[in-house]
């Protein structure tokens, strides 16, 4: 009996081990284990910008009385910033990016393998990835350089709808119709999606589940490649996914564009191209161009990041304008400048941004037009050029009443115009001031607003990135 005892007893303990193997809590909460830890290291370009509250709005006098900037008390959470604007030479890193991978889809089309990579583990053939369409092809960035040396005629050949026609073509040359360097993403609208007349509701008998009753009345805005907007009605998740297709090139001629009477024809010309304005801010830019870098951006971070088995990023984006308010000051609140001061001079009576000072002096400051990114000192957060050199686009849609019905936490106010919609829908908050305006327009707590659709000679943009996870900094000292 005592040997039979001791048999079910050893039984027992094995059993209870191979259940232990199944598990690891014992049967306690113990959440997910094995979850890669997560540590976000400092962005290239980047600063970090703590957590905080300020007074946002006019802290000086409203000369205009344009009484659309009135003083609300707002907390923004953290985030990092690029610490000066997009550059030219940034920027064309995204416009070859888009020629490079259209040129080799336009190969595949053609039957060139080499600039095509099949993933070993994604199956060749499903609902979801077809390796015969170019547009999903995975592209072999390796072979790039094979593009653009001339060796191949077959290669030649694929890319020549890349090219201007021999109608367009200037004394011959063969060049790149800047026309076709078109970008295309997809995004989920969460906007539209966080809405409750889209909410979806559970069948509480465990069925299929349903819409809410009524949800037809309520439309989504659809944006495609033929218009900015387009009203449709929300049936499934598919009707919440953008689609966008963004020319990606500067417009040049924004600086014959914005003047009458005024020679510019040089930076038309040379502006974004030579690479004597590299580290200039990029300009010519609109609202939708910038908001496609950002996309970009994020695209090859995170492609990068999965590839080196790490977790993915938040996504690059425009910041709001209380985001971008909160770090012209610089951690100084109520103050008129970035710099923390009233005035645009130091005590040595040098101009401290580049700006339009007196009466058409431009060049008092030490720049006619643009200047280099970092020219002048940065703000205490580290931030160059946030009162002039360009004006900045923000995420924000222009409304003059947007202080008194935003939230005081992360307040922004958006709106995605349809096609239908009048001009004054289709405004987006700029901050900052440009090198063509006075200094009024570089005062911290300033709107103004240019149209999404538009391009100008003095309004670019910077990108911000949401900080994951606690604000240690923001506790220092504490």
């Amino acid at each position: 009996m005592k040997s039979i005892s001791k048999i079910l007893l050893i039984g027992f303990a094995a059993l209870l081990l191979l259940e232990g193997c199944k598990s690891s809590s014992n049967g306690e909460l113990t959440g997910v284990q094995d979850r890669p830890k997560w540590f976000e290291p400092q962005p290239l370009g980047m600063v970090f910008i703590p957590q905080g509250h300020f007074q946002m709005g006019m802290n000086e006098q409203d000369v205009p009385f344009a009484l659309n900037s009135q003083i609300k008390t707002v907390t923004v959470d953290a985030f990092w910033m690029d610490n000066t604007e997009i550059t030219n030479n940034e920027y064309r890193q995204f416009v070859l990016w888009v020629r490079d991978s259209i040129a080799m889809r336009l190969c595949v089309k053609n039957g060139i393998q080499e600039f095509q990579i099949v993933p070993k583990d994604q199956p060749t053939n499903t609902d979801f990835y077809d390796p015969s369409d170019p547009l999903q092809v995975h592209l072999n960035w390796s072979n790039v350089d094979k593009l653009w040396n001339g060796k191949d005629p077959n290669v030649e050949q694929a890319l020549v709808d890349l090219y201007y026609s021999k109608q367009d073509a200037l004394s011959g040359r063969k060049e790149i119709d800047t026309r076709k360097l078109v970008y295309e993403y997809f995004f989920i609208d969460l906007s539209q999606a966080g809405r409750k007349e889209n909410r979806y509701i559970y069948d509480d008998l465990g069925g299929t589940g349903q819409l809410p009753k009524g949800h037809y009345e309520g439309k989504i805005i659809s944006y495609n490649y033929d218009s900015y907007g387009q009203e449709k009605p929300f049936k499934n998740r598919t009707d919440l996914i953008q689609h966008f297709k963004v020319p990606v090139y500067p417009d040049t001629l924004v600086w014959i564009s914005d003047y009458t009477y005024s020679y510019n024809e040089p930076y038309t010309r040379q502006y974004f191209s030579h690479p004597a304005f590299d580290d200039y801010p990029v300009v010519g830019i609109n609202w939708h161009q910038a908001n496609a870098f950002s996309h970009w951006r994020t695209k090859i971070n995170n492609d990068y990041n999965e590839q080196e088995g790490m977790p993915i990023v938040e996504n690059y984006r425009l910041p709001t304008e209380a985001e971008w308010e909160y770090a012209a000051r610089g951690g100084r609140d109520v103050t008129v400048y970035p710099w923390g001061g009233p005035y645009t001079r130091n005590n040595q009576g040098c101009l401290l941004a580049n700006f339009k000072p007196m009466r058409g002096m431009y060049g008092l400051d030490g720049a006619v037009r643009t200047v280099s990114v970092g020219s002048y000192n940065p703000n205490d957060y580290g931030l160059y050029d946030m009162a002039g050199n360009v004006a900045e686009w923000t995420s924000t849609a222009y409304d003059d009443a947007a202080s008194v019905f935003t939230h005081d936490l992360n307040p922004e106010y958006t709106y995605n115009s349809s096609k239908n919609d009048p001009i004054s829908k289709k405004r987006k908050v700029i901050k900052g001031g440009s090198w063509k305006d006075i200094a009024y327009y570089l005062q911290n707590g300033v709107r103004a607003y240019e149209y999404q659709d538009t391009a100008k000679s003095y309004v670019g943009f910077r990108n911000v990135r949401s900080y994951l996870g606690k604000d240690v900094q923001a506790f220092e000292g504490y």
